[in-house]
């Protein structure tokens, strides 16, 4: 997750804007679009992240601000995300092999230079015929599962509409294979995207991920070992050898060193490629890359969410959002916390004085005024960087937008996940690993994936789940946020002390 500032020299593909220096500067994007998607409804929220002069640090405050504008209004929020959209896709470049640049939107009708075979792997398993859920070492399943939701709401680690909507999927274990639908996955080999999930429930997937033959093995072999049917694109065996058709199934290894497609270099390509496959189409966006590259990836994968959106009239979409963000909180997640703020142990109440103070009340702030309604939950994380915030952001607005143009949406907050993303910051991983200390719990990745792959199966069966009057309600409804919402604290002001007390853990 370390940032990168510049990049000098421009590949084809996704780009970032030349700014005045003549560099390509990842802050000087993240600062014009927060200030235009603030300008309609915030104009001095605007001039403040234009002249926020150090943006990798102080962009907390400006990400923060733009939740508290979106309150204002249901319409407020819905010109945020559309002029933020609209920012990204204006400034970021879309740059030819001859080095000719334009906007994002040029490659909503630029044409394929190439197109994809698709190997097509049917896997040897049985579909699983009912939910379960890995946890801690066991499957749970039936009562299990229930009382493990029930605990984890009144521990406040899931939202209550989050265990509602589990127990529906857990009651319709047809729902599970999502007949007559096929997921996309941009991000296939994912750590928690649902790919592995659905294919063991018997679903039809789309994979898409780098040409690494490492990551097709990966998936090849979950396609394999499960009951669904696994699509790929693939280079023609002209350009990328292999046997010839009528040869009889081409190996796994052959497949994987042919599969493949660089989502921020061939949008047009993949998306002619997932034009042209049957059944109703879902587009999850599960993607992600380290500091500047996973805007370059994200913005390659809205614009692609826009060229297939004219290609074709049934696309969902999917995403996952993430809880180290800043979120609007239901009224009674606000009572949950207040009541454990006040309920703190005695040594916590006496530690809890001296320690704000010598820290200039960083530490130990309690997470909500009392009578918040919404409250907001500021879980941003310093050390992921302002990339990461914005790439997560530009998914929410797309949510937004799309929701309000009529089109099925799934987006739920993930719990934060013991991901190698996560485990390979020092910070983050001591972090995750003291947390439980203060009321939050970290999830292992195979919990995550099942939980909210049931989410996503949920909303595809329910039509994107319930109708909300503001899209904060919407980005709570189901939340799994692993306690950040309904702790004591604001987590950024106990994140500190909990990577002190995770430290040794972290490195066993």
């Amino acid at each position: 997750m370390i940032e990168q500032e510049s990049r000098d020299a421009a590949a084809a593909g996704v780009e970032f804007p030349v700014a005045a220096d003549g560099r390509r500067s990842t802050s000087a994007l993240g600062r014009a679009v927060i200030a235009d998607a603030l300008r309609r409804t915030d104009p001095a929220g605007a001039i403040g992240a234009e002249q926020e002069t150090n943006w990798r640090s102080g962009y907390l405050t400006h990400f923060r601000r733009l939740i508290e504008a979106a309150l204002s209004s249901s319409d407020a929020a819905r010109a945020i995300a559309a002029d933020g959209l609209g920012s990204m896709h204006g400034r970021m470049r879309a740059v030819t092999g001859d080095g000719e640049e334009t906007g994002l939107d040029g490659l909503l009708t630029r044409p394929a230079r190439h197109g994809f075979e698709t190997a097509t792997i049917a896997g040897t398993g049985q579909p699983e015929d009912e939910l379960s859920l890995p946890y801690r070492g066991q499957r749970l399943g039936g009562d299990d599962l229930a009382r493990r939701l029930d605990a984890w709401v009144a521990a406040g680690i899931i939202e209550p509409s989050c265990a509602e909507a589990v127990r529906s999927v857990a009651a319709h274990p047809e729902w599970l294979s999502l007949p007559g639908r096929t997921v996309a996955v941009l991000g296939a080999g994912s750590e928690i995207g649902p790919l592995p999930v659905l294919l063991r429930w018997g679903a039809t997937v789309a994979g898409i991920d780098l040409p690494q033959p490492r990551i097709w093995e990966r998936v090849l072999q979950a396609a394999r070992a499960g009951a669904g049917t696994l699509h790929v694109p693939v280079s023609s065996r002209e350009s990328g050898g292999g046997p010839e058709p009528g040869g009889g199934p081409e190996p796994d290894g052959d497949i994987a060193d042919r599969a493949g497609a660089d989502l921020a270099a061939e949008v047009p390509e993949i998306a002619d490629w997932l034009a042209g496959l049957g059944g109703s189409l879902v587009l999850g966006n599960y993607v992600y890359a380290d500091g500047a590259a996973n805007v370059r990836v994200c913005a390659a994968a809205d614009t692609l969410t826009l060229r297939l959106q004219a290609a074709r009239d049934d696309v969902a979409l999917a995403f996952l959002a993430t809880p180290t963000d800043v979120f609007a909180v239901p009224a009674d997640a606000v009572a949950q916390s207040a009541r454990a703020y006040a309920g703190r142990p005695l040594a916590v109440k006496l530690a809890g004085r001296p320690l704000r103070t010598l820290s200039g009340g960083r530490l130990l702030r309690r997470a909500y005024r009392p009578d918040a309604d919404p409250g907001i939950n500021d879980s941003l994380v310093a050390q992921q960087g302002p990339n990461y915030a914005l790439a997560k952001r530009l998914q929410r607005w797309r949510a937004s937008v799309a929701r309000d143009s009529g089109s099925t949406v799934s987006l739920n907050v993930a719990p934060p996940t013991r991901t190698r993303s996560v485990v390979k910051n020092r910070a983050l991983a001591a972090a995750y690993a003291g947390a439980h200390r203060f009321g939050a719990e970290v999830f292992d990745p195979d919990t995550t994936r099942v939980l909210m792959a049931a989410l996503l199966v949920h909303d595809l069966n329910t039509g994107g789940g319930p109708v909300h009057a503001h899209p904060w309600q919407d980005e709570a409804y189901a939340a799994a946020h692993g306690g950040l919402w309904r702790i004591a604290w604001a987590p950024r002001s106990a994140l500190g002390l909990a990577a002190l007390l995770g430290y040794g853990a972290a490195r066993t």
